[in-house]
């Protein structure tokens, strides 16, 4: 059974949204490919906007979301994270990104509702 982390994340402090996704696209999403690379089957980050023009500041910029197969291959990948060389790697390129203090990840169990067929008439 699939086992999905998803793992909050702010922009560190006088970054630009713009330059935040740049960043992280541009640099840090390829650590995140090489160290998750063999033990994820999905890797995703989801950019949050706001829904109302009139909305407050976020308390996060993005959800990073990530699959694998089973949690025995989570915890192995996490275990590997753990290498210094690797959690090095991480941690300096997370600094001039995130801020820090306020990750949060969560192990995620699913539930979906099954919808009606969409009304023809409302998706044209």
């Amino acid at each position: 059974m699939t086992v999905t982390v998803i793992t909050l994340l702010k922009r560190r402090e006088g970054m630009s949204g713009a330059d935040f996704r740049a960043w992280y696209e541009d640099r840090h999403r390829l650590i995140g490919e090489a160290v998750l690379g063999g033990y994820a089957s999905r890797y995703v980050r989801r950019y949050l906007s706001p829904v109302h023009e009139a909305e407050q500041p976020f308390d996060y910029d993005v959800v990073m979301e990530i699959d694998f197969p089973d949690a025995t291959t989570r915890d192995a990948c996490f275990a590997a994270m753990q290498a210094k060389e690797t959690m090095a790697m991480i941690v300096a390129d997370e600094e001039n990104l995130f801020d820090r203090s306020r990750i949060r990840s969560f192990s995620v169990t699913e539930a979906a509702s099954q919808m009606p067929p969409l009304d023809a008439a409302r998706s044209g």
